[in-house]
């Protein structure tokens, strides 16, 4: 029997029991719908992670001060300085930029509008180490650094909290713990980081800040860029011994500092959501198989049903392969079918995750194909036992059946 004449006599059975075919169906169209959802959410994840991790930059280090511990307390102190800033960019080997910052919450008004805001005291090339791009305006310079200049640059979102549009606040003034700064620009917008949001931040100078707003020249962190070809490993290395010597720290005791590879950091996230995606396809495969020990049950009750038309296609010449082969067809269509549907189903669940949910999502080839790959197996598993059976039937056992 021809594989053509054999997928018609399959098409014709599944149209003449439509209604009983749409039930057998359900199991595999759900499931596969979970697992291309359950995927789609999973590689919107990842590409989410992969682009915080292009926008905020996997090379760069954030160096802070450790805990001290007293009396079995932790104590946070404040333990470097610009001076240790300086140290790196002039000594340090494998770093081409070294970003002193000091942060802290302060109450930010301007006209009626009064907010609590993280107000950010840097140098002028944090935009460059950070990858940040001026919208309007300008970003502050080395000149207003050093000469401590109270000037402000706003993140993306802080104009919209104020109440005003990001090109006419620039030249004006805002207030910033009571004192005054004049606005020279307004940063593009850069998207969460995880921990927090720098796009609602105000970034001053760092010489400002710590003179007119925090009282010390203290830094919190320092941020430093790994040299373009050299290894994180050799960069956290290069660190520690210039700030070991910096603070006179003798060999064998801990270090009053901290470095934290922010790579590693999303790699963690990245891994963490990879075997959530996996454990959560897995359990939409269940219904596949659910789906296809119902296709079982409904295949065996069609060998029943079909027994004397068995026995004619044998009677008048179809093999016992012929029966196997048209059984086995007609199990992997209704499985290609219900994947099918479930496809579309599964996409159309995607499409309404990220438009109304605002979650990323992404349909990749991979998923499509494994799906289909896995129910075409369900089919051909689940359906081998009921074309074996058919196979079987005795030719004149199955003419007298009744």
């Amino acid at each position: 029997m021809l594989l053509g004449e054999t997928l018609w006599i399959a098409l014709q059975s599944i149209r003449s029991n439509l209604f009983r075919a749409s039930l057998t169906m359900l199991g595999i169209i759900i499931g596969v719908a979970a697992v291309i959802t359950m995927v789609a959410l999973g590689t919107g994840a990842r590409a989410a992670i992969d682009a915080q991790m292009a926008a905020l930059g996997g090379d760069i280090l954030s160096i802070s001060s450790s805990n001290r511990f007293s009396r079995g307390v932790a104590r946070d102190e404040d333990t470097l300085t610009t001076a240790d800033a300086d140290a790196l960019a002039r000594e340090s080997l494998y770093l081409e930029g070294v970003v002193p910052e000091i942060d802290g919450r302060q109450q930010v008004k301007y006209g009626n509008r009064n907010l609590n805001l993280t107000i950010l005291g840097t140098t002028p090339n944090y935009a460059d180490v950070h990858l940040f791009n001026v919208e309007f305006g300008r970003m502050f310079n080395e000149a207003d650094d050093s000469a401590r200049r109270r000037v402000a640059v706003l993140a993306s979102e802080v104009p919209g909290m104020l109440e005003t549009d990001a090109a006419s606040i620039v030249g004006r003034k805002i207030q910033i713990r009571s004192i005054s700064f004049d606005v020279i620009g307004v940063l593009e917008s850069k998207g969460s980081g995880g921990w927090r949001n720098p796009d609602d931040d105000i970034w001053i100078p760092l010489s400002t800040a710590q003179f007119r707003v925090a009282g010390n020249d203290l830094v919190e962190t320092i941020s430093a860029k790994v040299l373009h070809g050299a290894s994180i490993e050799q960069a956290m290395v290069d660190i520690e011994r210039v700030l070991r010597r910096e603070h006179g720290i003798l060999p064998g005791a801990d270090n009053d500092f901290t470095i934290m590879n922010r790579k590693q950091f999303l790699d963690s996230r990245q891994e963490a959501t990879e075997v959530f995606t996996y454990l959560l396809a897995g359990i939409a495969g269940v219904s596949l198989v659910v789906g296809g020990i119902g296709i079982m049950n409904i295949m065996l009750v069609t060998v029943t049903e079909r027994t004397r038309e068995i026995g004619i296609r044998k009677a008048m010449g179809a093999t016992n392969g012929n029966i196997l082969l048209q059984f086995l067809v007609e199990a992997m269509t209704l499985c290609l079918f219900g994947g099918g549907i479930g496809l579309l189903l599964g996409a159309g669940a995607s499409y309404f995750a990220a438009e109304f949910a605002g979650w990323q999502t992404q349909i990749s080839s991979a998923s499509v194909i494994t799906a289909f790959t896995f129910s075409a197996a369900v089919g051909l598993v689940f359906g081998l036992w009921p074309a074996k059976r058919a196979a079987g039937l005795d030719p004149i056992d199955a003419l007298r059946y009744e």
